[in-house]
């Protein structure tokens, strides 16, 4: 009988590891092809692993609750074929059998670990492994184990990683720390046996911030409180929001927009658009097409940053901020917005926010975003200062939209009138987008929407 190996799917671009939420087979199972096996999550959306064969499912490889690189192999199912075949054309990531080890910084399951072999930690001269000049990438989770454990950047970049192209996993790093504490490893490595304590400022500023908290001593809490354990989506977006402001240095533009006649307009067209196209308009779609015909005019705005290159996204993929039942965020993206008429957009914004507040978002629902939109009004608030959702460089967000007296300047002199006014603010990387061109391109939207066309079809 053949064996196929299944192995965890990639599930975006910015996506390297998935958790494995349920096992839906046990070993012994039939399994058919397409059949789901099993679910994983993200830190972006759940899904579904379905079966790559048909067979009986032989072994499992990691429990719930494990973080799996992507690429790496989960599973094996046994068919009526007669040699050994992997379930991915390209060379498939080496299976990770790992040993089970626990931490007090982070709170693993109780089940039993399956019997897997153990692997080899070591640490490596950084001279010597590619991508250790502090460009490899490391997982939000990864980091986080470092900043708690006191490991720096030095000691991580020292770490083999047995995850998908050398990537240190979660596992690799625990493991390092539970040595370091034996004496088995060293605290820190380099080309040459000087003193720790005569590391280089270079070193020094390559040091992640640290907040050490004594694990013997528990936290104690003074005064009438409650204690809420986050669930699994809410430290997964703690990690992203953490790694987002880790990554790049925040600036928020600020400025505001008469939208009086964009508020007219829909007025005006909402009960037809809705009788005739099946779908309510709301303000959203108008607020995506401004963004993207003023990202055709700074395409700078829509890119995120490689190393020390510049990638500028041709596709103009838009994400928009939907909030969930749970309290969560989601953020689905409208592919190809530019391609979109106001129908499209208006049918496309409806669909993915039903689907995203059913749990029905697929993998590529979610992926690819190029810039991102976050309606901060629709819970009142009359502006806000958002996080950039990485690897994007620019997120904007738009106010309530509130009725407020304003100076209009008209051929016979200035006037005052009611008008609907609404605040927007951009917060963009600094690294790739200077205040100039954040300012310019925030006041080119606002201009979009305070010159709206009041007697436009849609």
């Amino acid at each position: 009988m053949a064996t196929v190996d299944l192995v965890m799917p990639k599930m975006g671009e910015s996506i390297m590891e998935a958790t494995i939420l349920k096992w839906l087979k046990n070993p012994g199972d039939a399994v058919k092809m397409d059949e789901t096996v099993l679910e994983i999550a993200t830190d972006k959306v759940d899904s579904e692993v379905p079966s790559t064969a048909e067979g009986v499912l032989s072994e499992i490889l990691f429990n719930v609750n494990d973080v799996v690189p992507i690429g790496t192999v989960i599973a094996r199912i046994k068919t009526g074929a007669g040699e050994s075949v992997a379930t991915s054309p390209s060379t498939p990531a080496p299976t990770v059998q790992e040993p089970s080890y626990t931490s007090h910084s982070i709170q693993e399951d109780n089940a039993p670990k399956p019997q897997v072999s153990s692997a080899s930690y070591s640490t490596v001269n950084s001279s010597n492994e590619t991508g250790s000049n502090g460009n490899k990438f490391y997982s939000p989770l990864v980091l986080n184990i470092a900043a708690q454990e006191g490991v720096s950047m030095v000691e991580l970049e020292n770490i083999r990683g047995t995850g998908n192209e050398g990537r240190v996993t979660k596992r690799d790093i625990l493991q390092y720390v539970n040595e370091r504490r034996s004496g088995k490893a060293p605290a820190n490595t380099g080309a040459s046996p000087q003193p720790q304590q005569t590391s280089s400022p270079r070193e020094q500023q390559m040091m992640i911030p640290v907040n050490k908290v004594e694990s013997s001593a528990p936290t104690t809490y003074s005064g009438n409180v409650e204690i809420i354990e986050m669930d699994r989506m809410r430290r997964l977006i703690a990690d992203h929001m953490v790694r987002s402001k880790h990554t790049s240095p925040h600036v928020t533009s600020f400025t505001e927009a008469d939208v009086t006649n964009l508020v007219l307009w829909r007025e005006k067209v909402k009960k037809e658009f809705e009788k005739r196209e099946g779908t309510k308009i709301t303000f959203t779609p108008l607020f995506i097409e401004a963004i993207v015909r003023c990202i055709r005019k700074f395409p700078l705005i829509n890119s995120s940053l490689d190393g020390n290159n510049i990638v500028v996204k041709k596709d103009i993929n838009i994400g928009m901020a939907t909030a969930l039942p749970t309290g969560n965020l989601i953020v689905p993206v409208i592919r190809n917005a530019d391609q979109l008429n106001m129908v499209g957009l208006a049918k496309k914004v409806n669909s993915l926010a039903d689907a995203a507040r059913n749990n029905k978002l697929k993998p590529e629902d979610i992926a690819d975003g190029t810039f991102t939109l976050t309606n901060v009004g629709t819970f009142g608030s009359l502006m806000g200062t958002p996080i950039i959702n990485q690897p994007q460089v620019a997120i904007l967000a738009v106010g309530a939209i509130k009725k407020r007296p304003v100076v209009i300047e008209t051929p016979h002199g200035d006037s005052i009138a009611i008008r609907h006014m609404m605040y927007l603010s951009m917060s963009y990387d600094h690294r790739i987008v200077d205040g100039s061109l954040g300012a310019t391109f925030l006041t080119a939207v606002a201009n979009e929407l305070q010159n709206f066309d009041i007697n436009r079809e849609y």
